[in-house]
């Protein structure tokens, strides 16, 4: 999966439409042919509002089962309007709100034979991970251990606390964890332009 820098510019901005648009009418944006066509494939996408460098709200859809322009639009509206954290952003506030999307490739399972591989097989700066366990799952974007200063083994506790579980459950043979990476594209302030994000 290959994003242009224009491709990054586009699913922010219209984010910030689709946000825009809703807090003032309730009704969904009309895309133009144009983004239907160019992100007419099938991918997972996380859509983070933050407000003077905290979170503002983070929503997002794992897994590749819908075509990207419709579950980014999804995303937008919920992160704004849906995480269970934050009270529902209000329309006053947009000006103060900075917009980031990341495109997420297919969640892949780690295999290992024991728990510590997991130490080699993910890195901190490319990876975002998934774990599972009996009672449910928790999903960190590649980007947030970047943001913390985490190493992996930080890593995977924060995932399985994220998940609900102890922060030693990676060791579990029962828990799965799954990886994937993914392209950001973030405003480099409220209104900004629009950058791509190396992690």
């Amino acid at each position: 999966m290959s994003l242009s820098d224009h491709d990054g510019e586009l699913l922010v901005k219209t984010s910030r439409e689709a946000v825009t648009e809703y807090l003032k009418t309730k009704k969904r944006i009309s895309l133009s042919e144009k983004i239907k066509t160019r992100f007419s494939f099938n991918s997972g996408v996380f859509v983070t509002l933050s407000k003077e460098d905290n979170l503002r709200g983070c929503i997002g859809f794992p897994t590749p089962d819908r075509k990207l322009y419709l579950s980014f639009i999804d995303a937008a509206i919920a992160s704004a309007t849906e995480d269970p954290r934050f009270s529902p952003v209000n329309y006053d506030e947009l000006q103060d709100i900075t917009f980031e999307v990341t495109v997420l490739t297919p969640p892949e399972v780690v295999k290992v034979q024991e728990p510590t591989e997991y130490l080699r097989k993910i890195k901190v700066g490319r990876d975002g991970l998934v774990v599972k366990w009996e009672y449910g799952s928790g999903l960190l974007l590649p980007q947030v251990p970047v943001e913390y200063g985490w190493n992996e083994e930080e890593f995977l506790e924060n995932t399985c606390v994220k998940a609900g579980a102890p922060p030693d459950y990676w060791q579990r043979k029962s828990t799965v964890i799954l990886r994937f990476e993914g392209i950001v594209f973030k405003e480099e302030r409220p209104h900004g332009p629009v950058s791509r994000v190396n992690l």
